[in-house]
């Protein structure tokens, strides 16, 4: 098998993982997972640790990739919500297993 096989072979999973990779992405999706629709200075709150500039950052990745949606609404103050869109709602199953098989194996490595 050549390198270029196997590139093609992995650049679906990749390509997952890349969407899921950055420092805050995780959060940010498992803040969204439970709440469906969250206005920005909540989920800030939840989002424990993350600076302004770095939840900006990480909601524009993710609204490139497709899997957050940003509405705004032309009201005083300005109200902006943040959501899933559906190819976001089709890592929530995604997210649910990688938390179980944290915690199995975080169980395990405490043995």
């Amino acid at each position: 098998m050549t390198n270029n096989h196997v590139n093609k072979e992995i650049a679906s999973a990749h390509y997952a993982l890349k969407v899921l990779s950055g420092k805050w992405n995780l959060p940010i999706l498992a803040a969204l997972c439970s709440n469906r629709i969250i206005r920005y200075n909540e989920l800030k709150r939840q989002v424990i640790g993350i600076t302004g500039t770095m939840l900006n950052q990480s909601l524009k990745e993710l609204i490139d990739y497709g899997i957050v949606q940003r509405v705004q609404y032309n009201e005083v103050p300005p109200k902006v919500e943040y959501s899933l869109t559906e190819v976001g709602l089709e890592l929530m199953p995604i997210y649910e297993q990688l938390d179980l098989w944290g915690e199995k194996n975080l169980e395990r490595k405490g043995d």
